[in-house]
C-alpha cells in the first residue's frame, strides 16, 4: 500500500474518533435524550448533511457504481429521486415530526409511533421489524467497508473488515447521536470532495461526456439509454417509478433517517436544512452513477463491478488524491453504518428491552443497554459479513424497499391525517412490509411490471386508509392526540416541552 494513501486514511480515522471523544466529553452519554438525540440541539447545516450522508451509505460508492457499470444510465432513475429526497422529507414531515415528538416526549422513531398510535402491538411489531431490517442494512455497510479497506490496504478481507467495524463501533459507542451527527457532517464534506474529484478525473480520461457516450454506444447502444442493458426496462414505468420513489419519498419511512427530524434544535430548522440538503444532493448524487458508466471504458475487464469506483480512483489519481478518495468512500460507508448501529441499538434497548422487559430501568441503565446492543449488533454483523452474503446493492434495495413500504404512511399520516388510528397504522405496517418482502422474495417485479417499493406503498397506503376509516367508531383517535396534532401544526420557532 502506498504510504501517502495510508497517511490520509489514518488522519481521517483520527478525526472521526476525536469527534467521538469530544461528544462524550460534552455529556452525550449522560442521559438518554442526549445519547439518543444529541439533546435536540442540532442546527440546520449539520441536520442536512447528517440526513444525506446517512441516507447515501456505501451503496453510492459500490452499488451505484456497479449499477452504472452493468446497466448504464438506467441508474439515473434512482439518482433522480435521490436528489429531491432531502427537501421532500423535511417539507412533508420534518417540522411537524420535530414538534410532535417533543410534545409527546418520544426519544426514538418507534416510541413516537406508539405515542401517536397508542398500541403495544405497534411498538412490538415495528420495533422488531426495524431491528431486523436495520441489522441487515448494517451488514451491507460492513461488507462495503471491508471490501474497500481490503482493496486500499492490501490486507486480508477479514482483517480489513475488523478495522472498519472496530472504528465505527468505537466512536458510536462513545458519543451517541452527537458523535454520529458531527462525524456525518465531516464525512459528508469528505464524500463530496472525493466523488467530484474522481468524476473530473474520469471525464478527463475519456475525453468528456459526449465522447464517452459515443464510445459506449459503439460497444452497446442500450447502455446510453435510460432503460438498461439490452433495453431490459424499456416501457416498464412501474419499475422506473419505484426506482424514483425509493430514495425520494422512501426516506420518510426509514427510522434511522427520520430520527434526524426529532433531533433538530427547533421545527424551523427543517426549512433551511431542506435547502442545504438539496444543494449537496445536486453536487453529489449523480456522480457515482456516472463514474460507474465511464468505468465501462476505463476498466473494461473489471472482475467485480462493485469495485468500479475504487479501481477507477486507483488507476487515474496520484497517491495523495487517492488517499482523499479512499477516505471519501470510507466516509460514505461509515456515515450510514454509525447511524444504523445507534438506531438499532436504541430501538432494541428503549422500544423492546425497556418497554417489555424492564419498564423501571433508569436512564443511565438505558444508555448502557443501548451501548451494549451497539456492540452486540456490531459483533454479529462482523461475523456474518465475513461470509459476504448478497451484493451491497441487493441488500440495500431490499431493506430500503421494505422499510419505506412499512413505515412511510404511518409517519406521514401521524402529522397530517387526524383519522389515522392504531388499527390502521398496524395494518399499514404489516401490509407494506409483507408486500415489499414478497415482491422481492417471489421475484414478482418482472411479471407484474411493478417495483417492490410501488407494490409495498400501494398495500400500506390502502391498508392505512381502509382500516382507519372502517374502525373509526371502535377505535377513534384519542382527543389528547388530536390536540397535540393541532399544536404541532402551529409551527412556531419556540422550543416546546413534553407534557
Amino acid at each position: 500500500m502506498n504510504p501517502t494513501v495510508l497517511v490520509f486514511l489514518v488522519l481521517y480515522f483520527v478525526v472521526v474518533l476525536s469527534i467521538g471523544f469530544w461528544a462524550m466529553r460534552r455529556g452525550a452519554g449522560g442521559d438518554l435524550e442526549n445519547y439518543l438525540l444529541g439533546g435536540r440541539r442540532i442546527g440546520p447545516v449539520v441536520t442536512a448533511l447528517t440526513l444525506q450522508s446517512t441516507s447515501m451509505s456505501g451503496f453510492m460508492f459500490l452499488g451505484a457504481g456497479a449499477l452504472g457499470y452493468v446497466e448504464g444510465y438506467w441508474g439515473l432513475w434512482y439518482a433522480a429521486g435521490d436528489i429531491g429526497g432531502g427537501v421532500v422529507n423535511m417539507s412533508v414531515i420534518g417540522r411537524r415530526m420535530r414538534k410532535l415528538s417533543k410534545l409527546t416526549g418520544s426519544l426514538t422513531p418507534i416510541e413516537y409511533l406508539e405515542k401517536r398510535y397508542p398500541s403495544a402491538a405497534i411498538r412490538l411489531i415495528a420495533g422488531g421489524l426495524t431491528v431486523f431490517l436495520l441489522g441487515s442494512y448494517v451488514l451491507a455497510q460492513f461488507i462495503a467497508g471491508g471490501k474497500g479497506m481490503a482493496l486500499v490496504t492490501g490486507l486480508p478481507y477479514s482483517v480489513a473488515l475488523l478495522i472498519a467495524v472496530g472504528i465505527i463501533l468505537l466512536y458510536t459507542y462513545l458519543g451517541g447521536y452527537l458523535a454520529v451527527a458531527y462525524t456525518d457532517f465531516f464525512q459528508s464534506l469528505v464524500m463530496i470532495t472525493g466523488v467530484l474529484w474522481i468524476l473530473i478525473a474520469a471525464l478527463v480520461e475519456v475525453g468528456g461526456l459526449s465522447a464517452a457516450n459515443r464510445a459506449i454506444a459503439a460497444l452497446e447502444p442500450s447502455l446510453v439509454s435510460v432503460w438498461g442493458r439490452d433495453l431490459g426496462y424499456q416501457g416498464q414505468w412501474g419499475i422506473a417509478l419505484g426506482a424514483v420513489l425509493i430514495f425520494s419519498v422512501g426516506y420518510m419511512g426509514w427510522p434511522h433517517v427520520v430520527t434526524r427530524h426529532m433531533a433538530m434544535e427547533s421545527p424551523s430548522t427543517a426549512r433551511k436544512a431542506g435547502g442545504y440538503a438539496t444543494v449537496w444532493n445536486l453536487l453529489f448524487v449523480p456522480a457515482p452513477y456516472i463514474v460507474g458508466v465511464l468505468a465501462i471504458l476505463i476498466l473494461p475487464e473489471i472482475g467485480d463491478p462493485e469495485l468500479a469506483i475504487f479501481e477507477v480512483a486507483r488507476k487515474l489519481l496520484p497517491a495523495a488524491v487517492t488517499g482523499v478518495i479512499m477516505a471519501a468512500i470510507m466516509a460514505a460507508i461509515m456515515s450510514t453504518a454509525d447511524s444504523l448501529l445507534l438506531q438499532t441499538g436504541s430501538i432494541a434497548a428503549r422500544d423492546l428491552y425497556e418497554r417489555f422487559i424492564d419498564p423501571n430501568a433508569s436512564e443511565r441503565r438505558m444508555v448502557w443497554v443501548s451501548r451494549l446492543m451497539v456492540l452486540a449488533i456490531g459483533a454479529i454483523g462482523y461475523l456474518v459479513a465475513l461470509f459476504q452474503p448478497p451484493t451491497v446493492f441487493q441488500v440495500v434495495i431490499f431493506v430500503t424497499s421494505v422499510l419505506g413500504s412499512a413505515f412511510l404512511p404511518a409517519y406521514v399520516c401521524a402529522v397530517w391525517w387526524r383519522k389515522a388510528n392504531s388499527p390502521g397504522a398496524l395494518a399499514s405496517i404489516v401490509a407494506g412490509a409483507s408486500a415489499a418482502f414478497l415482491w422481492q422474495f417471489l421475484d414478482l417485479e418482472g411479471a407484474s411490471g411493478l417495483h417492490p417499493m410501488v407494490a409495498g406503498l400501494l398495500a400500506s397506503t390502502t391498508a392505512m386508509v381502509v382500516v382507519s376509516l372502517a374502525t373509526q367508531k371502535r377505535h377513534p383517535v384519542p382527543q389528547a392526540i388530536l390536540d397535540l396534532m393541532a399544536e404541532s401544526a402551529n409551527l412556531g420557532t419556540a422550543a416546546v416541552e413534553p407534557r
